[in-house]
């Protein structure tokens, strides 16, 4: 029979220095398994990052150095501690790297104690292989290995730690099998895989990717602000899938929000509610208040209290522009011209336009008299001047220090 409390592992590979919002799946099932009373063992491959799983790609990683592994995996360790307990007395998680297990053995030894319980007939047969067999770049002998590797990994777990389960997307299904195959015929022992669905957005693209990029946990990568921007754009139709995915809310109140979301979809309350609290758990209450306001003022909130720092996350966002210093000097600037210097009126005739037609603001302020200058005394911290033309038309002025 199971045991009451398991030691089970997710693997990710360290090949950047950020997980990204595509792996908090992973994360977050192992958060559960925690929260449940499990002994949750992270795997950093530190050896499996050098190679690259070639599942759901369609190319080849680029191969990094040792040098460079060692610091994505410290890296990774860091975030990985905003949700999993390291310092729990009863059920600590536990990192570990499975190049402290691999890039010593001998490459025969590994082939006669590993690779001869695999037959290549059923390595090729795996989808994850077959389709990059079958594509125009290929795959490499060095991906191809990159199961046996995956396998050793879990059989290693299981033999030295107990570890009985390997988690994984949807797309790890056929490495897990691997190693548990082996397991059962190098140790005689049980083993269990278990794997979740990969998310995608409505369209079927790729969960946690944007025009700009990937969405990154690492918020010198992607700011607080960014990050809960994109839970915020969350399509109607996935709100309810993500809050129960990516949130540890209560079964109650996600209930709730839904019943909330079909009464009033414009009031965005599940929106909002999922950004929150997917932003305090990878960033912190701090950071997700942060950008809560930032947030805010992005839609016409006051600008009372906040912080150079906060006010910094939306500079970050809208169009900014350099102005020389004596800009707002003396007398200042009269409004008109300084819509024109943002660009985001053509001249002073559409600009006089905007104002009359009550479209204009300085700092969220509406703007009113086409006589007003703006001066020193209306820049924020001494440096900025937010504009907003219409609803959402947002820029920023600049002084030169």
């Amino acid at each position: 029979m199971p045991k009451a409390r398991w030691r089970w592992y997710c693997g990710f590979d360290p090949t950047a220095d950020s997980l990204h919002v595509g792996h908090l799946m992973g994360q977050l099932t192992m958060r559960r398994f925690q929260l449940a009373g499990h002994h949750p063992m992270p795997l950093a491959g530190g050896a499996t990052g050098m190679i690259g799983d070639p599942s759901g790609k369609s190319a080849e990683r680029n191969l990094l150095d040792a040098e460079q592994l060692a610091h994505n995996v410290a890296c990774i360790k860091e975030q990985l501690s905003k949700l999993l307990d390291f310092d729990s007395a009863t059920n600590p998680a536990r990192l570990v790297d499975n190049a402290t297990w691999t890039v010593n053995v001998p490459y025969i030894e590994f082939l006669r104690e590993i690779g001869k319980h695999f037959s290549v007939n059923m390595m090729v047969n795996k989808d994850s292989v077959r389709s990059r067999m079958e594509s125009e770049s290929g795959l490499s002998y060095t991906e191809f290995s990159y199961m046996l590797l995956q396998a050793f990994d879990f059989y290693h777990l299981r033999k030295t730690f107990d570890c009985e389960l390997q988690i994984g997307g949807s797309d790890q299904w056929g490495n897990i099998v691997a190693g548990t195959d082996l397991i059962r015929k190098k140790l005689k022992a049980s083993c269990f895989g278990m794997t979740f669905p990969l998310l995608t957005k409505a369209d079927g693209t790729k969960f946690g990717k944007t025009e700009s990029g990937a969405v990154w946990l690492d918020p010198k990568r992607t700011s607080p602000y960014r990050f809960y921007q994109f839970f915020i754009n969350t399509e109607d139709s996935m709100v309810s899938t993500y809050l129960r995915k990516f949130t540890l809310l209560p079964r109650a109140e996600i209930e709730d929000l839904e019943r909330q979301h079909a009464e009033k979809p414009e009031a965005r309350a599940a929106h909002k509610a999922l950004a929150r609290a997917v932003t305090a758990l990878v960033h912190g209450e701090e950071a997700r208040d942060d950008a809560v306001r930032a947030s805010d003022i992005m839609f016409g909130g006051g600008l009372d209290g906040i912080s150079e720092r906060v006010f910094e996350e939306v500079v970050g966002e809208v169009p900014t522009i350099d102005v020389e210093a004596d800009f707002f000097a003396g007398a200042g600037t009269n409004v008109l011209d300084v819509f024109v210097r943002s660009t985001l009126c053509a001249s002073k005739g559409a600009a006089r336009r905007d104002l009359e037609g009550g479209g204009l603001y300085v700092n969220n302020q509406k703007a009113g008299d086409v006589q007003q200058n703006m001066t020193t005394s209306d820049l924020l911290f001494g440096r900025y001047l937010l504009l907003r033309k219409g609803k959402g038309s947002y820029a920023v002025l600049r002084a030169e220090a």
